[in-house]
This record gives C-alpha cells, sequence and structure tokens, in this order.
C-alpha cells in the first residue's frame, strides 16, 4: 500500500506541473503549443513525461522544506498535502481541459475553485482511510 500511495502522490504532483505549464504557455500567440491531440494538448504530453522524472524529488523536498520526517504528529501535515494534491490537479483540470468553467463566480470568487476545494476536502477523508497508517504503540 506504501508504494501505491507515493505512485499515486507522485503522479498527481506530475499532472499539476504539467497542467501549470500547459495553461501558463497555451494563452502565448505560438501555434505549435496549441497542437492537440485526441484533444490533450501534445504539450501537455511532453510535460507531464517530464514531470513524472521529476516528481519524487520535488515530492521529497516539499517534505524537507515541511520538516515532515521530525514531526511527532505528521498526520496533519500530510492531510494538508494530499488535500493540496486533489485541490491543484482539479484546478488544472479546468484550467487545460474546460476553460469555459472559469467564469462563473460564487460572491465573486471563481465557481470552479469552490467546486475544487469541497472536492479536494471529501477526497482527502476518503484517501485518509485507505492509505495512512497510523503507528499506534501500546503496551502488550
Amino acid at each position: 500500500m506504501h508504494k501505491l500511495n507515493k505512485w499515486i502522490q507522485n503522479l498527481l504532483l506530475a499532472f499539476i506541473m504539467s497542467s501549470s505549464l500547459t495553461a501558463l504557455f497555451f494563452s502565448t500567440p505560438y501555434a505549435f503549443l496549441k497542437i492537440k491531440v485526441l484533444q490533450i494538448p501534445a504539450s501537455m504530453i511532453v510535460f507531464f513525461i517530464l514531470s513524472i522524472l521529476v516528481a519524487e524529488d520535488v515530492r521529497n523536498s516539499f517534505k524537507k522544506v515541511f520538516r515532515y520526517e521530525q514531526r511527532k504528529d505528521k498526520r496533519s501535515i500530510w492531510q494538508v498535502g494530499v488535500g493540496m494534491l486533489f485541490y491543484f490537479s482539479q484546478v488544472g483540470i479546468v484550467e487545460v481541459f474546460f476553460r469555459s468553467w472559469m467564469e462563473p463566480e460564487l460572491g465573486g470568487m471563481p465557481l470552479y475553485l469552490v467546486i475544487s476545494f469541497l472536492n479536494a476536502f471529501i477526497m482527502t477523508v476518503i484517501y485518509e482511510e485507505i492509505f495512512y497508517v497510523e503507528e499506534i504503540h501500546q503496551p502488550r
């Protein structure tokens, strides 16, 4: 389960990096950046492959910055990290594939950000129930 957890987190992180770069470069006037293969931007495919190569290092650097290994209670920072992955991957999907969904607002805030936050919260709770292993040290 630990390897599957790490694999899912690395793929989500690679998707976040590739969708961010694709959304950033998609608004440029260069036509070759807007080429699509099966409705997927070709630049995203290239960025995704490159992002997979560095995703593990990026994830480990985040752990070092937030001093994950030195914490007594790792659960709270783990929840924040997984929630961030789910939130930004949903935002990336909207920015790359469904740009028309970026227009509706809820009280001045883009609606896709609100829905992504709510979905990320629920997905984090479900993901935690499946993958988070809490070490309980009880005397025998």
